[in-house]
């Protein structure tokens, strides 16, 4: 006998929130989300925010690098070894909808529903990003990640409701096992429908409105024109949910599972302007993916073990063995991207590849604006820099220090012990205010014509072990300082008031 549960949908959202306040929002996604829509629908500086915000995360910067490098992205023919640059070639909103779908995956993975069927959708989730990356890299003319993202979130509302609300979940698996339909059960037992709560849950998050758009199922039908993009996302993110579900629920033997494959298949591949087979190639291809990618975990189809608490978050820890290798290959990004790219994108190349590079605690570049006679900070990698920005600059009159030397002089400045009580003297007060836990920190500055424009700073602070800039690595940063200068120079020929306050 079937346990009636009836419930307005205001009650079934009231209980969702609340249990979303207990127990934490899903694993892993939804606090990261935030910083990574801020980054696609910014309008200043979206190229340098998307970089920051995926160099925060390293394991993410880690796969976003190593799905840039993949055969499906690999448009330059030549390996891509900076986040700024991944970004310049895939461009930010794809960088964006990537970066939101590996965060995703990372929660899924992580988390530990209680219930099996929590756990289910989950897998059907993650399976379905995979089928919709084939399919969409096989429609070209759409965002890849974009659709992987959209064909994740699709089943969201079931994720919700079946992590959150076990026993109304668990009520309208009986109702289904009755031979009822699950719009019914779902009416019957939550008061609205599984597309619903996904939407309110993506809304809630502050996920972009166009892809709260494409949370609903779309009913095939022969496409007489081709369809929207939001509609063509609606579609695609179906067909993959769809083809998830079946093959996580259906015996792979016997041909039944190949033919309701190939039946969905059919029905959808007019709507997505493809032919069935490529559809059933895509569907095929990404089920091999789901099995042989190590970096995604899907029980049931990878058989795989759960990764290691440490295999996947790696900390910084200061300046790596191999910096000279790391900004080498930094440095060949920029000589790579200096015909094509613009002068904010070579400049964001070359403070993360110090940044990287080095292991350095903070990396900020430092841009003179002659009307206000200051060195102002335009560009911070490193935590809790985004709140010092006001404090992070200084006048451009010749003062005793070394960053005034390294500018009247030309040359980079290393300083080994920045905490030396003889030598704190001789720092300027700013630095000793804005960044007092610096220990050692380089100064490498940018000369146009023989005129001072700015200059890049990085540090290692207390939290990291002192080291210090050996000669292997001066070669690559002298290279990364000259196409710096040389970008900026002709900026300037162009327009001579670049850099005054905006890039």
């Amino acid at each position: 006998m079937t346990q009636t549960i009836t419930q307005s949908p205001e009650k079934t959202l009231d209980l969702l929130w609340s249990r979303v306040r207990r127990r934490g929002d899903l694993p892993g996604f939804s606090r990261v989300i935030g910083a990574i829509v801020g980054a696609m629908r910014g309008d200043n500086d979206r190229e340098f925010n998307m970089t920051k915000t995926v160099l925060a995360d390293p394991a993410l910067t880690q796969r976003v690098l190593r799905l840039a490098n993949s055969a499906m992205y690999s448009v330059f023919g030549q390996d891509i070894n900076t986040v700024s640059k991944a970004v310049i070639v895939l461009g930010t909103d794809s960088i964006g909808h990537l970066a939101l779908g590996l965060k995703l995956i990372d929660g899924l993975s992580a988390a530990s529903p209680e219930s099996c069927g929590a756990r289910g959708e989950m897998e059907k989730a993650l399976l379905a990003g995979h089928i919709a990356r084939q399919v969409a890299s096989t429609a070209t003319m759409y965002d890849t990640e974009e659709a992987v993202v959209c064909s994740m979130l699709h089943s969201l509302g079931r994720m919700m409701v079946s992590f959150y609300l076990p026993e109304l979940w668990q009520a309208i698996q009986e109702r289904l096992a009755e031979g009822g339909s699950e719009m019914t059960a779902t009416d019957e037992v939550l008061g609205l429908g599984f597309d619903a709560v996904g939407r309110l849950v993506a809304q809630q998050w502050g996920l972009p409105a166009g892809l709260v758009a494409t949370l609903h199922d779309v009913v095939p039908r022969l496409a007489h024109e081709p369809l929207g993009h939001t509609d063509w996302l609606a579609a695609v993110s179906t067909l993959s949910t769809r083809c998830a579900d079946l093959i996580c629920s259906q015996p792979a033997a016997g041909g039944i599972l190949d033919a309701a494959i190939g039946e969905l298949a059919g029905d959808y591949a007019s709507m997505l302007g493809l032919d069935r087979e490529q559809l059933l190639v895509a569907v095929e291809g990404a089920r091999e993916s789901a099995q042989n990618d190590a970096g995604v975990q899907l029980p049931r189809l990878a058989h795989a073990e759960p990764a290691a608490q440490g295999s996947v978050q790696i900390a910084l820890a200061g300046k790596p063995v191999d910096a000279a290798q790391i900004l080498a290959r930094g440095v060949a990004d920029m000589r790579g991207a200096s015909a094509s790219a613009s002068t904010s994108q070579l400049l964001t190349m070359a403070l993360e590849t110090v940044f990287k590079g080095l292991g350095f605690s903070r990396t900020i570049a430092f841009l003179r604006n002659p009307d206000q006679e200051r060195y102002v900070a335009r560009l911070v990698f490193g935590d809790g820099l985004q709140e010092l920005a006001s404090r992070l600059a200084f006048s451009d009159a010749y003062q005793p220090d070394v960053f005034h030397a390294a500018l009247a002089n030309d040359k980079m400045i290393f300083i080994e012990n920045a905490q030396d009580p003889n030598f704190m003297t001789k720092l300027p007060r700013w630095l000793k205010e804005a960044l007092p836990t610096a220990t050692s920190f380089m100064v490498l500055p940018l000369i146009v014509n023989r005129h001072p424009i700015g200059l890049i700073y990085g540090d290692w602070d207390l939290s990291l072990p002192r080291a210090k800039i050996n000669f292997p690595e001066v070669v690559p940063l002298d290279e990364l300082r000259q196409l710096v200068v040389r970008a900026i120079e002709q900026r300037r020929q162009v327009d001579p008031s670049w850099g005054r306050g905006k890039l």
